[in-house]
């Protein structure tokens, strides 16, 4: 893990985001900001304000609806394009390769950009297009091939979606992105991403919200002078989860980027896991079942 200072221009105070080897030989920076669920008419002032406070990393979809907002924030920023790392994800609707490969030029151009650092598929819909997601995988290779993507990956694929793609497939994704917080660990996956050098990504690292009223939490928050929710990031940051927390109070994003000066020890760590509810505790719909198809 390599510790790069990202500085905001003018600042007193400067925030250190660790850096993590991806296994294409690219880096990512740990935390980044989310804009799920933002409208496009506040995305621009979100992602200005998460770029002037040190974050680097920003991760939308074209599913969103905002990745022009995006690209118009980082634009204005006035930081080096080389500087912000940015993720989209292909839409549901756009698995078929030749639509694949139309949606992708379609957020390149929402954005602006001539390239991508990384691109997901989003969902793996196993109910959906025969099944067949290694077709669309194949195609996010070709995007790695030809430069316009850096890096790719997956998003909310389970283990047996992972090996179908390790059998199939030449590229290993470089990050599968998923539910994993507290109240839901997804342990299953993650290690299996551990064992094959896919990183992970949490979405829902709060678990929208709702873990952070959590007796645990807040009694670990307390011991600390912490906010719970700088608790719970650091937890995923301890576990080495890739992180972007979603906010559009410039408050919370500021306070969500400090979390790298304090550490869990191992007692309030195994506290936290231990909340986990296995399949109870998950927020959002199950990947092998889920097979939602944008209009």
């Amino acid at each position: 893990m390599d510790d790069r200072k990202r500085r905001r221009e003018g600042a007193a105070v400067a925030i250190t985001i660790p850096d993590i080897s991806l296994n294409d030989g690219t880096t990512i920076p740990q935390l980044g900001f989310g804009v799920f669920q933002i409208e496009p008419k506040d995305t621009v002032a979100a992602v200005t304000t998460a770029l002037e406070v040190g974050y680097r990393h920003i991760d939308t979809a074209e599913m969103y609806g905002n990745e022009a907002e995006v690209g118009e924030a980082v634009r204005v920023s006035g930081l080096d394009r080389g500087s912000v790392y940015v993720t989209s994800k292909l839409n549901n609707g756009f698995h078929r390769p030749d639509d694949a490969r139309r949606a992708f030029d379609s957020t390149l151009a929402a954005l602006k950009m001539d390239y991508i650092d990384l691109f997901l598929i989003h969902w793996p819909l196993p109910t959906l297009y025969d099944g067949d997601y290694v077709s669309t995988w194949k195609v996010l290779e070709e995007f790695q091939r030809d430069g316009r993507a850096r890096s790719i990956g997956v998003s909310n694929f389970q283990v047996s979606h992972l090996q179908r793609l390790a059998d199939e497939a030449s590229v290993v994704p470089a990050v599968n992105q998923i539910e994993a917080h507290p109240y839901f660990g997804n342990d299953e996956v993650r290690a299996y991403g551990r064992e094959h050098n896919i990183l992970t990504e949490a979405w829902s690292p709060i678990a929208q919200g709702k873990v952070l009223d959590d007796p645990t939490v807040v009694d670990i928050a307390g011991q600390l002078d912490r906010t719970p929710a700088q608790v719970v990031l650091r937890w995923h940051v301890q576990r080495g989860d890739i992180i972007f927390p979603k906010s559009t109070t410039p408050k919370r994003i500021e306070e969500n980027t400090r979390i790298f000066d304090f550490e869990l020890d191992d007692a309030a760590m195994e506290r936290i896991t231990a909340l986990d509810k296995g399949e109870a505790g998950r927020q959002g719909p199950n990947p092998d079942t889920f097979a939602y198809l944008p209009n």
